[in-house]
């Protein structure tokens, strides 16, 4: 068992160099299976989610080299399109696989997907989507089936916005017999990231960072270099971080206008914010703002954010109100923020935080990546120590979390009993799962 011990810091201080996009990457490598030369990803984090994914791809035959940041990857022994279901499970980008295997192999077989403890992902897009453009779809008790002697392009309308079925399908289309169009597509800038390798490669993709995509199918892809964007989440959450902990923190090798929405709220909350051409800088106030926060789809503020926002309103003197429009289930750590004295009151779908409550270290549980970052910044302000477990989940995005806040001058250590066993405390998941009235 493993968990991190955190103790009340002092403000913090320094600068982090954000690394590449765990989102994106994810979908680059999935995407590189349709080249049918070698391709080469720069940036690309060392973290858990791509290390499955990797094994995925290798399991099929991609043969995959890491050098430093870089992976070298080569698709032409890719001999089978089944996906190890199992694995698939663990989270949900390898529903990916579906999209850049389905116009080669013309069957792709893969489990439903898992990943974070947020809430339902339904797949109901992409598979409206897939058989849009030809396919066939059969479902089994833990995976699923996509066929299709041939892909034809076609007008797709999304019921909903989705950066995941957009990514998927954008995929597909490219080498789709004749043209397709993705109506009420997602904005996401990992999808415009994606867009760009792809057209590198030879297909051609117009529109992408708009509601409408258009993609003219291509017979072939060519091999090609390309940089993942950096990880504005992450980016993100430690602005945030210098909010919640005072002091003053740097990000660099950002590109500050995929954060315009989430460097709005902090300065309407009272957050001092400093741009330039590729890093920010947040600087920690006394006088927070409460704030109404609606999360939603790329561009308006993100629902991967709101979670360590949650921390930062904690210390502003009044009523905050927070919405997630994404997923509405998404407030399991507003459950272990309570257990260290938050005063908060959970609706279905929201959440209302009571600033000006003094919090006091507990154990606590990470149920998902961004619910493990709310309660480390929780912790570096709460009076005793604070210990957190599902470290799993954090290093599904994050490559060394302690060292990063550390270089910024946190009291956070990783500590192991070295005992394999299930660390999903009952007492605190069991909490987790039920919903408080407002009062």
């Amino acid at each position: 068992m493993r968990w991190l011990e955190i103790n009340k810091s002092a403000p913090l201080k320094g600068t982090i160099k954000v690394p590449g996009s765990k989102n994106s990457s994810l979908g680059l490598l999935a995407a590189s299976c349709l080249a049918d030369e070698p391709v080469t990803l720069e940036n690309i984090p060392n973290i858990n989610d791509i290390k499955v994914m990797s094994e995925i791809g290798e399991e099929i035959g991609l043969i995959i080299n890491r050098q430093k940041n870089n992976l070298i990857i080569d698709p032409r022994k890719i001999y089978s399109s089944t996906v190890n279901p199992v694995k698939s499970a663990e989270f949900r980008t390898a529903y990916y696989f579906i999209g850049s295997l389905i116009a080669k192999f013309g069957k792709v077989t893969v489990g439903f997907p898992g990943g974070d403890k947020i809430g339902p992902r339904p797949i109901d897009q992409h598979i409206k989507g897939f058989k849009a453009l030809g396919a066939d779809v059969e479902f089994f008790n833990d995976y699923y089936v996509v066929k299709a002697d041939k892909l034809v392009g076609t007008d797709i309308y999304f019921d909903v916005i989705t950066s995941g079925a957009t990514i998927n399908l954008m995929m597909a289309a490219v080498r789709a017999f004749g043209k397709t169009t993705l109506h009420n597509a997602a904005r996401d800038p990992e999808v415009v990231d994606i867009a760009i390798f792809l057209n590198k490669m030879g297909a051609r993709i117009f529109g992408a960072g708009t509601d409408t995509i258009r993609i003219e199918g291509v017979n072939s892809l060519k091999g090609c270099t390309h940089q993942v964007i950096p990880d504005r989440l992450i980016a993100g959450t430690y602005l945030i971080g210098a909010g919640v902990c005072g002091g003053e923190i740097t990000v660099n090798d950002v590109i500050p206008e995929h954060l315009e929405s989430c460097i709005e709220k902090l300065t309407e909350i009272g957050v001092a914010i400093e741009k330039s051409d590729n890093s920010i800088t947040a600087y920690g106030t006394e006088d927070l703002k409460p704030t109404r926060v609606r999360a939603g789809m790329y561009p308006v503020f993100g629902s991967d954010l709101q979670q360590p926002l949650t921390t930062l309103l904690l210390k502003a003197n009044g009523r905050s109100h927070i919405i997630d429009s994404v997923f509405p289930e998404r407030f399991h750590h507003c459950v272990q923020l309570r257990r260290m004295g938050a005063d908060i009151q959970i609706q279905k779908g929201g959440a209302y935080i009571n600033g000006v409550s003094p919090l006091t270290g507990a154990w606590v549980h990470a149920s998902d990546i961004r619910a493990g970052t709310c309660l480390i910044l929780a912790g570096l302000i709460a009076e005793k120590t604070t210990f957190i477990t599902g470290v799993e989940h954090i290093e599904r995005g994050y490559e060394d979390i302690v060292k990063d806040f550390r270089s910024l001058g946190a009291d956070i250590r990783l500590s192991s009993d070295n005992i394999e066993e299930d660390i999903r405390e009952p007492f605190i998941l069991s909490s987790a799962a039920k919903i408080y009235p407002v009062v």
